[in-house]
Order: structure tokens, then sequence, then C-alpha cells
């Protein structure tokens, strides 16, 4: 009996739709990293302390993928107490299970091991990792990740001749366990010890001359904003943590705790070797600014480049806010995907609401805390994710950090923001305190359309905004007495972490969750909980 035109429509359905799955499994390949994490020897200023380690190396192995690789990482903890990683401003689209915080995952205990299966989904650019419990940032185990375009995506700028990875960052003398002693007696971390480039006091970059080279910067310290310049040598901004920008000329560029920057330099000075330069940025008022110092090597390069290191612009907020204010979007460059990343025209989306969150150093029952909008977040014994999944109550203090700084007392709590899946919302971080401050945002990048150092945010800023060509990324400075204003487009639904970059007061409690949700359940929305997800605390037993 000959088959009736119903069912030959059905087999030609499942033949387009098999063909259409492989075709997107050749398109989206597979890496596979296993990485087993142990305390080793480190000396990188020459004395020999205690480091994370992964794989043996400090830093850790940089990961180098492309647009849409699904990424495979079994990461074994050898060490003595917990341990979990993040993978600072990968979106993680659909799947805050993966991401690798306090608040989505349970931590890797000793002698176990997780598998992180995720995504570099329609993402460019430099990324990095790094351990986000316990304090183990002080210590090492973080690393380097660069998303590479696919052949049919292109970049604005032509290939260069090479590219460097540079993790810059300040570091201390004491381990990460005396640091954490340090902070739950009460007492503030001291200025660092030294800035590192890669792990160590210099670097040196070898290239030709007349050749164009891609430098990633990120700064991966603990508190301390950095300064890049190279001596002689003019720096063109190429990437912003995945985005492209108008590709402004610099002679050095601020990047902010938690920040990525990449640039094209040129070799088009007299063969010799020039002073590579990183220092401390808006350092207190009783120290001196930290210095790494590293070579650029011309390759054919016989002497050293005369006259003294290049200096560091002025300390003050002005300079540094209006190069932050010249980072424009660049609306005529492609993205991750083959559709131009300025067409989503921002600025004239009306906003669903408003959050101010205003930082602040707090005691709270006696003890140091940050706080926002005066609640100290606690990190509570099981993660967020997994209490929202198994509808866990009594735990998570939903909507409690109030929208506006009400002036209340300061307080511990497990605060959610419950947003609606596509949501468009404004975020203005107030720094009510003397210090440089960086905010970062777990899932997303956002527009930042303004920046002050005038003292408090009114609504009359908005009369400011740009809402054209704001530049995008993931991580925000917040200068001393001032405020930033971002626009978010919250399309990826999940649990995810708004927090300080500033590692100490991070782990003292500044730090929320935005829960963004909707009622309708869908694979297309966001994936199901993994089958390997650690289960811990008041969800410890439970089926997945």
């Amino acid at each position: 009996m000959a088959p009736t035109r119903p069912s030959l429509a059905l087999a030609r359905w499942v033949l387009l739709a098999a063909v259409a799955a492989r075709l997107a499994g050749a398109d989206d390949p597979y890496r596979y990293f296993t990485w087993t994490v142990t305390y080793g020897p480190i000396n990188p200023l020459g004395t020999t302390q205690q480091g994370i380690l992964i794989n043996g190396q400090f830093p850790g192995p940089r990961i180098d993928c492309v647009t849409n690789d699904n990424l495979i990482v079994n990461v074994v903890n050898n060490l003595d107490e917990p341990f979990l990683i993040t993978w600072n401003g990968i979106k993680q689209r659909k799947n805050s299970w993966q991401d690798g915080v306090a608040g989505t995952n349970c931590p890797i205990p000793p002698g176990a091991n997780y598998t992180y299966k995720f995504q570099a989904k329609d993402q460019i650019g430099t990324f990095t990792y790094f351990p986000s419990v316990a304090l183990h940032r002080a210590a090492g185990g973080f690393g380097a990740l660069n998303v590479y375009q696919r052949p049919a995506i292109p970049v604005p700028y032509p290939p260069p001749a090479g590219d460097f990875t540079l993790l810059v960052g300040d570091w201390y003398l004491a381990g990460h366990d005396q640091l954490r002693q340090t902070l739950d007696s009460g007492a503030p971390l001291p200025f660092p010890d030294a800035l590192l480039i890669n792990g160590m006091p210099s670097a040196t970059l070898v290239g030709d001359q007349g050749r164009t080279y891609l430098l990633r910067v990120s700064n991966v310290g603990m508190k301390t904003s950095i300064n890049f310049r190279i001596q002689g040598h003019a720096l063109k901004l190429a990437e912003v943590e995945g985005t492209h920008p108008v590709q402004n000329v610099y002679d050095s560029l601020d990047v902010h705790v938690g920040q990525s920057v990449a640039f094209l330099v040129t070799l088009d000075q007299p063969a010799m070797d020039y002073a590579v330069v990183a220092s401390t940025r808006f350092n207190p008022a009783d120290t001196s600014p930290l210095t790494a110092v590293g070579t650029l090597h011309y390759s054919s390069a016989t002497s050293l480049a005369p006259g003294p290191l290049p200096a560091g612009p002025p300390e003050e907020s002005e300079w540094s806010m209006n190069q932050a204010r010249s980072f424009r979007w660049n609306l005529t460059a492609s993205a991750a995907r083959p559709n131009p990343q300025g067409s989503f025209h921002y600025g004239t989306i009306q906003t669903s609401r408003t959050l101010v969150l205003a930082s602040s150093a707090a005691v709270v029952a006696g003890q140091r805390r940050y706080a926002v909008n005066g609640v100290s977040f606690v990190v509570p014994d099981t993660p967020l994710k997994l209490l929202d999944n198994y509808n866990i109550a009594n735990v998570i203090e939903w909507d409690s950090v109030p929208e506006r700084p009400d002036g209340g007392a300061p307080r511990p709590g497990t605060p959610v923001v419950r947003l609606n899946l596509h949501e468009f919302v404004e975020v203005v971080f107030q720094n009510t305190e003397n210090e440089m401050q960086s905010w970062h945002l777990d899932g997303y990048d956002f527009w930042v359309v303004g920046y002050g150092d005038n003292g408090q945010w009114t609504e009359n800023e908005r009369l400011n905004y740009n809402l054209v060509d704001a530049q995008a990324r993931h991580t925000v400075q917040v200068y001393p007495n001032g405020w930033s204003a971002i626009l978010v487009s919250l399309d990826n639904q999940g649990m995810w972490n708004l927090r300080s970059a500033n590692w100490d007061r991070q782990y003292l409690g500044q730090q929320l969750y935005l829960r963004v949700w909707t009622a309708e359940q869908s694979f297309s929305n966001e994936y199901s909980i993994p089958i390997n997800a650690i289960l811990c605390g008041r969800a410890a037993g439970l089926p997945h």
C-alpha cells in the first residue's frame, strides 16, 4: 500500500530535520579539556609562596576557541577545600547552570570533579576565567579565554601578524587563606604588594618591524585599576569585552578590575626594545603606584630605546572618565552573527524599571561588611538556582533590596531581584565612597550610557545619556563619589550574579542576584538542570 500524503510529508520533515541537525553539529564543534586543580609553589616576586595551579600552570591554561564552539571542561579539584570556576564575560545563553558562582553552582568538593558544558554562543573577543569562592582568586587559578571569529564573520581590521594575551593584575605575598582571615576579622585588605603580567613582574613581546599586532589586556587583579602603555607606540582600540568599538587611538588605556580590552599596535619605530608599562591607578593617598615593566622587542633590535619610561596619565577621575566616554560602539561592524551589531537601537526602547544601587561600607552585627542599598549579601548553604528550581522556601529574600537607597540600617540578607524575561531596564551604580569601584553582570552585555563624578545621580542626568553608540561591555567602572548608568536588555533567562568586581567587596557582601524569568517554560528560553549538577545543602539527594 502506497504511503499517504501526510506520511510522505512527515517523512520529508524528519529527513530535513536530521540533515539540519547534522549541519548544525558540523558548525559547532566540541573542544574537550581536563583540568586538575592543585596547590603548588610559585615565586612571581622571587619568594616562594603557595599558589593554585591548573594542570601545574600559573596562570592557568589559555583557552582559544571559535564563536559557537562547545566547551567541555572537566575540573578535578585536588585542593583541600571546595572550588569553583566562573567564566568572566561568557554569556552562558539560556544556561546559568554553568555560570560557576555560588548562587548557581555547588562548589566542587575536595577530591571530586565537575564537567562544565557551555557554548561561546554568538561572541567574539577577550575573556577570562577565575575561581569564584573562598578568595581563591588571590592565589591563582585564573586564565585567558579568547574567542575568535568564524571565517564567515569579518572583524573590522586586517588580520594581525599575531596576538598577545596579557593578564595584568595586583598581587599579594600573603596567601589567600591569610587574606581571607583578614577580611573575616573585620580588617580591610592592605594595598597589594606588586603588579604582575602573566603571573610575573615582567613580560617580553616579540614582533617584526612594520607589522601590526593585536594585544589583549585583561585586569585579573583583586581590587586595583591599571593603566597600560607602550613606549613610543600608539594603541588603536579594537575590541572591548566582546564588542567592536570605534577605533580611536590612545597613548595609554585604563583597564579597571574585571575588564578586558584589545588594541592594535604597529611596530613603526626604529628597531629597538621599548618599555611596556602597567601601573596602578587611583592609589590610596599614602601609597606609591605599583608598576610592572615589560619589553616590546623588535626581532631585529640590538639596543634599548632611549629615554625615560612613559609616564602615566593624571591621577584624577576626569582624565579617565573622558577616556571612558570616548569609547563608542562601532555601528558598522559585524557581530558574532552575520548581522550588524549596531542594528539594535537601544536608545529608542522604553525602560520598564530603574534600579539605583548604592554601595556602602557598612557595619553589620559589629562586623565590617559591604552592602548594596543597605543589604549585605550572605551566601546561603544552597545555591539560589537550586532553591528556585526545587521550590525550596524560606531562604531567598525575594525583592528585598530596595529599588533605590532608602536610608535603612545595614543588614545581612540573601536578596534576589525578580525581573521578567525581555524587560529593558536602567541600572545606576552609585558610589558613595572615595575609592574606584567596578561592577559586573553575569549573563549579559550592557550599554554604558553615562558616567558622573559629581555626587548623587538624579533623573536629570538622563538628558546627557549616550543613546546612540554607547559602548557595550560586561564590567563598568564607577568613579569615586560618582555614578555609572547602564541599559540592559534582559533576553537571557536564568539566575544572574550582579556583583562588585573588587573581590574584597564582593567577598564581604557587595553583590546580589537577578532572576530573569518567564512562566512559559521552554528550552528556547532556558535549559534544564544538568544531569551532572552537584547537589548540596538543602538540595542534597533530590532528583535531577
